[in-house]
This record gives C-alpha cells, sequence and structure tokens, in this order.
C-alpha cells in the first residue's frame, strides 16, 4: 500500500452516464456513481482483457439500465474458481461488464472503456499491482495494494451504506450457492 491509499480520493462521478458496444446494439445507463473504480493488474485481467490492467467501476446491476437489447452471458474462469460471467455483445462481442461469484448478479463491474466518456471515471485504486507489467508507471499519489485492500479503509461513506444495503441478499446469494 502507498501512502496515498489512506486518503483515496474516490470519484463520485456524476450520473446518469451512458455507454455501450462498438455496434451499439448492446446500449446502458449508470443512474448513479460507481461504488469504487478499480484498476486490477492481475494476471487474470490481462489474460481476460488481453490489455495490462482492466478498468472497472463497481456498480448495484439495479443502477445499469439497459437501453438496447440484452447482452450474452459467457461464464469464463476466475482466479476464486468459480468463475465470472460476462456479459458480451451477441454481435460485436465486446465485453460490457462481469458479474463475479462473490456478488452474484446484484454487482457488476461495468468496463469502463465501454463509456461514451471513460475519461470521466479515472481509476480511485490500483488493486493487484505485484502483477502489474513493468513499464506500467502509477503516480505516486496513486492509492495502490500489491494484493487487495481493507474496504472500509478505502470507499466513500455513501458507497460503504450503499453495500451496506445490498449485502443480506449477496450473502443469501452465497448461502444459497454453497448450498446448491
Amino acid at each position: 500500500m502507498t501512502a496515498a491509499a489512506e486518503a483515496a480520493p474516490q470519484s463520485a462521478a456524476t450520473a446518469p452516464r451512458e455507454g455501450g458496444c462498438d455496434c451499439r446494439r448492446i446500449r446502458y445507463r449508470l443512474t448513479d456513481a460507481p461504488l469504487i473504480v478499480h484498476c486490477c493488474h492481475c494476471r487474470w485481467c490481462q489474460r481476460e482483457s488481453g490489455a495490462s490492467f482492466a478498468l472497472n467501476a463497481m456498480i448495484e446491476a439495479d443502477r445499469v439500465e439497459l437501453l438496447g437489447d440484452e447482452p450474452e452471458f459467457v461464464l469464463t474462469p476466475s482466479a476464486s474458481g468459480r468463475g465470472q460471467l460476462i456479459a458480451r455483445c451477441p454481435d460485436c462481442r465486446v465485453a460490457l461488464w462481469s458479474h463475479y461469484a462473490g456478488n452474484g448478479p446484484f454487482m457488476r463491474f461495468v468496463r469502463v472503456g465501454t463509456l461514451d466518456d471513460p475519461d470521466a471515471l479515472p481509476p480511485d485504486v490500483h488493486i493487484f499491482t505485484a502483477s502489474k507489467q513493468p513499464w506500467v508507471a502509477l503516480s505516486p499519489d496513486a492509492p495502490a495494494f500489491a494484493e487487495y485492500y481493507e474496504r472500509e479503509r478505502i470507499w466513500r461513506p455513501e458507497s460503504l451504506a450503499r453495500r451496506a444495503a445490498l449485502l443480506p441478499q449477496i450473502e443469501a446469494y452465497q448461502a444459497q450457492q454453497q448450498q446448491g
């Protein structure tokens, strides 16, 4: 963790923000600011994205409105062993967001690059920097962690409150997954 991590300035970007795939068949709107924007440097994200990192805006699924057709969901492997569902356009195949097993269908990790104005959501935190590409230079002011971080020390109070409101649904989903 860098010294800046204690004072992670998170973007409370204004909403709504719209985005979609290349062919515009799938369009969506974020109706609220993301809980947090992760820049993940793990090898799984590098492989899945084909890039040196993945930039994901974490937001509640019910705060993402579909404006176009439904995406296709593709189950891919993940480090947890439980996989992730990636929402892709059935035509141009662009990945729009993921649902990770831990949060189930209640949280979306929206690919910031699919927003119409991706510059509006810079990363709040860099994670899994132990495996970042050596030629990627991070600002010394950027909150960065070799692995993950303590949510309560990094997230804005509003984001923590929104997650707390969703937690009973996530926990019920997790319990159901363990039984099945």
